[in-house]
């Protein structure tokens, strides 16, 4: 990561056993490998595409955070029945299909240092096992058998949807706002995240306040999480990130680090930047780079994850404590100190 990317530590729960990202993943492991059998169940189709897509996407790495989110909130507010397993698999289905269609949609053939489906099998294919996989995460909210949850991730899946266009119609537009790219990101991003840790508190009989502080805690770690991914396009290695370096400037867009450097950039900073997102130009990258660094960019951008981490550590306040709790209050640690 960039030396200029400096971010305030925040400090997990005194005497807490939850220090370090390792510890969320073992506090969660039997609950981990019981969503991991649930996906490899429940992947299973006739259609033998089907299956070997499924398998190659879910085992090719990547956080798990939105199935982990639900997992803990769930635990969090006391839950002790078995149907977090089934919200926390629909959830990685749900976030599964939005990566194989934004594949597509931007044309990428890298995704988390391997490659992607539609790289392999085609555009075609990605989009339909895309489809398969939204299908087969409604089917399974029917099983769980609870309307307020079957509500939350219909709007959810929907929301998100809505942010895939929004972004589309920001693509080579250099004169969209900071407004409008933290407005893709709540959308495209962050309701997934806040859909997976509401989903812990509804399915945990919590009050609804609490569940209201679980779902606001989502919205701003989902954001935090996408405000960095953005600034790690700039200012990471592609082993690091596992794509392509300046892949979101060769699709045309203009994320935060871009918006920031153009309004303070020199004119040549800017007529540069604008040239790239408009004709989607990689090739300027090292220049580009250069601008962002100058201009204070990359600092810029970092307060702004930052500030959404405080949001989502704040919203926590008042909920029963627990490792659970401290589980939740290390990832929002974690979504601005990583670098990958």
């Amino acid at each position: 990561m960039s030396s200029a990317m400096v971010f305030s530590p925040l400090a997990p729960a005194t005497n807490s056993k939850i220090r370090e990202i390792a510890d969320v993943y073992t506090l969660v492991q039997e609950d981990m490998l019981a969503v991991n059998a649930m996906i490899m169940d429940r992947l299973k189709s006739d259609v033998a595409l089907i299956n070997q897509m499924g398998a190659y996407i879910i085992n090719s790495g990547g956080k798990r955070l939105r199935p982990v989110l639900s997992l803990l909130s769930a635990q969090a507010m006391g839950y002790q029945g078995k149907y977090h397993i089934n919200l926390a698999t629909i959830v990685e289905f749900i976030h599964t299909a939005t990566l194989l269609h934004d594949d597509v949609v931007d044309a990428s053939d890298l995704r988390r240092g391997h490659d992607t489906a539609n790289a392999i099998w085609g555009n075609e294919a990605a989009v339909l096992v895309g489809d398969f996989l939204y299908s087969r995460s409604f089917e399974m909210m029917v099983e769980v058998g609870s309307m307020p949850i079957m509500e939350v991730l219909a709007h959810a899946t929907n929301t998100i949807a809505e942010g895939e266009v929004m972004q589309l119609l920001n693509c080579h537009d250099p004169d969209t706002t900071e407004e409008r790219y933290l407005n893709v990101i709540r959308c495209k991003t962050a309701k997934l995240f806040e859909a997976a840790s509401r989903l812990g508190g509804i399915i945990a009989g919590a009050p609804e306040q609490h569940t209201r502080q679980l779902a606001e805690f989502g919205m701003h770690l989902g954001t935090a999480f996408q405000i960095v991914d953005d600034v790690l396009d700039y200012s990471a290695t592609p082993e690091e990130i596992g794509k392509n370096i300046g892949d979101d400037l060769a699709e045309g867009k203009p994320t935060l680090p871009l918006i920031y450097a153009m309004a303070h950039g020199s004119p040549d900073d800017t007529t540069l930047i604008r040239d790239a997102i408009e004709n989607a130009r990689r090739d300027n990258i090292d220049k580009v780079r250069h601008a962002i660094e100058t201009t204070g960019a990359i600092a810029y951008t970092a307060r702004a994850a930052q500030a959404e981490a405080d949001r989502a550590l704040a919203a926590l306040e008042g909920l029963p404590e627990s490792l659970h709790l401290d589980a939740l209050r290390l990832l929002a640690r974690f979504s601005v100190e990583r670098n990958y």
